[in-house]
């Protein structure tokens, strides 16, 4: 039997825990609620320690979203002061939805059998692609801290994180990506005339900016250098030499090789394709004046799908890559049950 006392004592501990948990929301009741992930008071505490949101055990802090936000933003060459209240909040959405992305895929990585080896070789190119971005180690220096890398070692590790996640996604959507020649031939059929090469010029020029020289001095000189060029006292390259302060043509007698529309300003672009071979005109535009002589033209020209299949399947297996990626993704951020959003206005 078991003695009075202890019986006695066995029961006042049921009695204070039955209060704790269901009458009082005591210390212990507390206690083991903020161990409950899902509890309001392991939310509360959560938040308090700068939280956002949770992808299984792993916690997404504040840090790391701002980190990645101001990745975003630089990678698209804009600014979170650039941006409306709306769109920053947009932008945060969108920077926290591609952390969860990567924490996801990190645990289908980790699950995947056989593990995806990433080399050294792989590791230092993507490495020497990196440092390349900047102009000096300093600069580098200042990158990786504003990114948490503490050292070279952690921006190797990063590195080979970033291929591994490539490598196993690429594995994933590859099927999907697969483009055939039927599929290039059918796409060519309906859009090939956007392949034509277009209309092309090849021109020279002798440029005056009117920047610093006064337009009505800019143009004296172009009707100058035109009336020597027209009476033949000087060859073309001659006058460019002397007259022309456009230091990437001035040496090499003012030529601007050949070019399309899309290449040119619209204020340029549209007098240089109206104007007859070989014969010189003045033209102003926003920058300047020119002195321009068509030297050649080249109609727009057709071209066949054997001409053109490497681009088209180049570029149809581009956008199949992409909307694969963009579907395995989706299909990722699925998995509801193991993400919890922390911040409210994040969630909304």
């Amino acid at each position: 039997m078991i003695p009075k006392a202890r019986l006695t004592l066995c029961t006042a501990v049921l009695l204070y825990l039955a209060g704790d948990f269901f009458l009082f929301n005591g210390p212990l009741h507390q206690a083991i609620q903020v161990l409950s992930p899902e509890s309001p008071e392991s939310i509360e505490k959560a938040r308090k320690e700068g939280i956002v949101a949770r992808v299984g055990r792993h916690t997404i802090s504040s840090s790391q979203l701002e980190r990645a936000l101001n990745e975003n933003l630089w990678l698209e060459g804009k600014t979170l002061a650039g941006l409306s209240p709306e769109e920053q909040k947009t932008a945060r959405k969108a920077a926290l939805a591609d952390l969860i992305g990567q924490e996801l895929l990190l645990a289908e990585i980790k699950a995947a059998e056989p593990a995806l080896e990433v080399s050294a070789a792989e590791i230092d190119a993507r490495l020497k692609g990196f440092t390349a971005r900047f102009s000096n180690k300093e600069a580098l220096e200042g990158a990786m801290k504003s990114q948490g890398i503490a050292s070279e070692k952690d921006l190797r590790d990063r590195l080979a994180s970033m291929i591994r996640r490539e490598k196993f996604v690429e594995a994933k959507i590859a099927p999907q990506a697969r483009v055939s020649d039927d599929e290039a031939k059918k796409w060519f059929e309906a859009h090939g005339k956007e392949l034509a090469i277009p209309e092309r010029v090849e021109a020279r020029h002798i440029f005056i900016p009117t920047l610093q020289t006064p337009a009505e001095e800019a143009k004296k000189k172009l009707d100058e250098a035109l009336a020597q060029l027209t009476a033949k006292q000087k060859d073309f390259a001659a006058l460019a030499k002397e007259f022309s302060q456009d230091p990437a043509t001035k040496d090499r007698g003012g030529n601007l090789g050949w070019m399309t529309r899309a290449r040119l300003a619209p204020d340029l672009a549209a007098p240089l394709f109206s104007l007859p071979v070989h014969q010189p005109s003045l033209v102003r535009t926003r920058l300047g004046w020119h002195l321009i002589e068509i030297t050649a033209r080249k109609a727009t020209e057709p071209r066949t799908f054997e001409d053109a299949k490497a681009e088209v399947l180049s570029a149809l297996e581009a956008v199949k890559r992409r909307d694969a990626v963009k579907a395995y993704r989706a299909d990722l951020l699925k998995s509801k049950d193991s993400i919890r959003i922390l911040d409210p206005d994040l969630a909304a």
